[in-house]
């Protein structure tokens, strides 16, 4: 379905990254806002997909960035977008926040 470039991370191996501190990371959730507010992964920030282009200067190619939606649909595009704009370091949630909670981790609020 997607370009096979795109490096996806499942909920099981990301939940490990998160809990490992010596990660360079960010996660974006690229959902509307009146879907995040129902629930998102740990350490979220909320950037709609939209709104990625106008945001491009606030992300480091250095640092990680793992991209997460509803299903991974969009999360895939905004990766499939960074990596254009010349980002390499950037993983999509495989199942977004469907995959997330039927691999039993819990939706946080964003803090």
């Amino acid at each position: 379905m997607f370009a096979s470039s795109i490096k996806e991370i499942d909920a099981p191996e990301f939940a490990q990254w998160i809990n490992t501190a010596n990660h360079n990371m960010r996660v974006i959730d690229v959902r509307q806002m009146q879907e995040i507010v129902m629930g998102t992964v740990p350490k979220a920030e909320a950037l709609p997909l939209h709104t990625l282009p106008a945001k491009l200067q606030d992300f480091s190619k250095e640092e990680k960035l793992v991209m997460v939606c509803r299903s991974g649909a969009r999360s895939a595009q905004a990766c499939m977008f960074l990596q254009q704009q010349g980002f390499s370091n950037v993983y999509n949630l495989r199942g977004g926040m469907v995959g997330w909670m039927q691999s039993g981790f819990p939706a946080y609020q964003l803090s």
